[in-house]
């Protein structure tokens, strides 16, 4: 299930939505495997009925577990935006998670060797609210989120940055064509204002 696009804020684009590695539910997968490989040979090799119906019960209950860990995967976000990281998480009972990016101080990514061969590992961001560092797991591709969310950082210091001055009059023309183009100002104001930006110059 992807991040609802509903839970944006206006303006705010959503940058990295993903679920957990498959990993994540790869226990599950090999016991409900090994359960339902026993009944199946148990049952060609007339295994006696005990036998067969306690692998039967074991199968339910692998299925039963399986089918729980991968509904908690399906509803689980890591994503993030061009002002926060969102982790949402839960099937009936829910939580989750917002760390801003203007309190974001440092990410961390580690990865052994078995999970950088899969493409995951986990993900500590240290934020400056009242829970201080936060892990997640399972995280696909760490390096690059790390990696995005640090430029995302960056591009936010620079708007706020860009707020604090007066825009240069190449930029102030590229805001008039845009303005042009949305159809808010006309072509014959976009000249006019254009003209008087010119003389300026």
């Amino acid at each position: 299930m992807a991040f609802p696009k509903k839970l944006l804020n206006t303006g705010e684009q959503l940058v990295v939505d993903i679920r957990p590695h498959w990993l994540y539910f790869s226990k599950q997968a090999l016991a409900l495997l090994v359960s339902g490989g026993l009944l199946i040979y148990a049952r060609v090799a007339d295994w006696p009925d005990a036998a067969v119906l306690a692998l039967a019960g074991l199968t339910v209950v692998s299925l039963l577990w399986f089918v729980g860990r991968y509904l908690r995967w399906m509803t689980t976000n890591f994503a993030v935006t061009s002002h926060r990281v969102i982790f949402r998480q839960g099937v009936v009972a829910k939580k989750g998670i917002e760390i801003p990016l203007d309190r974001v101080n440092t990410i961390f990514f580690n990865q052994g060797i078995f999970e950088r061969m899969l493409g995951t590992g986990d993900l500590t961001i240290e934020s400056a609210g009242e829970r201080g560092a936060q892990n997640f797991t399972d995280i696909r591709k760490p390096s690059k989120v790390q990696n995005e969310i640090y430029r995302l950082i960056e591009a936010e210091q620079d708007e706020h940055a860009g707020m604090g001055r007066e825009l240069s009059v190449p930029e102030q023309l590229e805001k008039l064509d845009d303005l042009r183009k949305k159809g808010i100002i006309d072509d014959a104001e976009f000249q006019a204002k254009k003209t008087k930006l010119l003389e300026r110059m």
